[in-house]
């Protein structure tokens, strides 16, 4: 029996008179019944040597052993979340818990509990959300080289440059944040890229995010994680997270690389010491067209990003409001206008020709873009307007 039992730490009450706990530790499980026990006996005891009310509670991800009754014998409240996935165990966590402020950490042993104080302490001093940084303090065998050299560095270095987050651990699975600032995080994702959302919505709301070294070490049982589809799944959140990255910034540069291709193409100047020929003003036509396309996608989904999901981007508020459907209207049509004129010269000339072969193959390609690439626009200027519906 742990001597958490034999002293109870102050008690916290509401409004009506009820008691709350200070702190919540929420623990996810699946099939962890070989470490449960210990891990909520050591979390149990953290709070008691704080003194402050508490409360631990396990996120059974519908374990198939006895991890949920081990929990509960050891002093937990578990909640039981049959659908799978790191993220749903939390989320049911989180619903479950009444603390001011939430620990989270994994039921493998690999975290120190004992730690439990430092990240209510940060947290205490004005921290909004705290992260702990394993990468400094790995034990021998407690992280797969892949991981440690690779996936994990990869996946926080993109974060941080998507995101400006200045995190060094990005998916450390033991933090701490305030109850108060679940709301504005509205975290959703049911998979392990949970731990990227989080860090990424503190970052875009803003939150003060704290981090300090944590020791990391070799888990008890079995791994749960799939290095190359979790990997995955965390890339995959970030790149739909930053129409910027996916969109704007590729978009930007094949149209770019296009036009100026087909400007020298087209108009027969030479670059890079030689001419170029019709193959390669079909190319460039064709990134014109594609970079164009990716373009419209980038902000179409900015403007979903900002009307249905509450998302601010200082850029793009700035864009929609200096530039309204009759702007990219003007512009779809102006290109479809020059494209048009430009494929009306192709014909009179053919016809003057007494309607030969049509040797102005130059020109019908740029033709053809222009129209294209003005009909793109066009319609893109309608969907944005159709988003922008949404805007209060």
């Amino acid at each position: 029996m742990s001597t958490v039992d034999q002293t109870r730490p102050p008690v916290l009450v509401d409004s009506e008179g009820r008691s709350v706990p200070l702190v919540s530790v929420v623990i996810p499980c699946l099939n962890e019944a070989a470490n449960i026990e210990e891990c909520v006996t050591a979390a149990r005891e953290a709070l008691h040597r704080m003194q402050v009310p508490g409360e631990v509670i396990v996120a059974d991800n519908d374990s198939e052993d006895d991890s949920a009754l081990l929990a509960e014998r050891a002093g937990a409240r578990v909640v039981v979340e049959q659908r799978r996935g790191y993220g749903s165990a939390y989320l049911a966590g989180f619903a479950a818990s009444r603390g001011r402020y939430i620990v989270m950490a994994d039921a493998d042993l690999t975290y120190d509990f004992k730690d439990i104080p430092r990240f209510v302490e940060a947290l205490q001093q004005g921290a909004e959300m705290v992260i702990g940084d394993r990468m400094d303090n790995i034990q021998p065998g407690a992280m797969p080289w892949l991981h440690r050299y690779v996936g994990n560095p990869i996946l926080t270095g993109l974060l941080n440059l998507f995101f400006r987050t200045g995190v060094n651990d990005a998916h450390c699975g033991m933090r701490a944040l305030r109850r108060d600032v679940l709301e504005r995080l509205d975290l959703r994702t049911t998979g392990m890229e949970f731990a990227s959302e989080m860090v990424i919505r503190a970052a875009k709301e803003q939150l003060r995010i704290a981090e300090f070294p944590i020791e990391y070490r070799p888990r008890g049982g079995e791994s749960k994680l799939s290095s190359f589809r979790d990997g995955w799944r965390h890339l995959r959140f970030l790149l739909v997270h930053s129409p910027n990255h996916l969109f704007i910034v590729p978009g930007a540069l094949l149209a770019g690389v296009g036009t100026l291709i087909v400007v020298f193409v087209g108009a027969g100047l030479d670059f890079f010491g030689r001419a170029w020929g019709l193959h390669a003003l079909i190319g460039g036509a064709l990134l014109m067209i594609v970079g164009t396309q990716v373009l419209a996608l980038g902000l179409c989904a900015h403007a979903y990003g900002t009307y249905f999901m509450g998302e601010r981007d200082p850029w793009f508020d700035r864009m929609r409001a200096r530039f309204r459907l009759e702007h990219g209207l003007l512009l779809g049509g102006l290109f479809t206008l020059v494209g048009l004129v430009m494929g009306a010269v192709i014909v009179a000339t053919w016809i003057a020709h007494g309607l030969g072969s049509l040797a102005d193959e130059r020109l019908a390609v740029v033709a053809a873009s222009l129209i294209i690439v003005g009909i793109q626009i066009f319609f893109s200027s309608f969907l944005l307007s159709i988003l922008g519906l949404r805007r209060r």
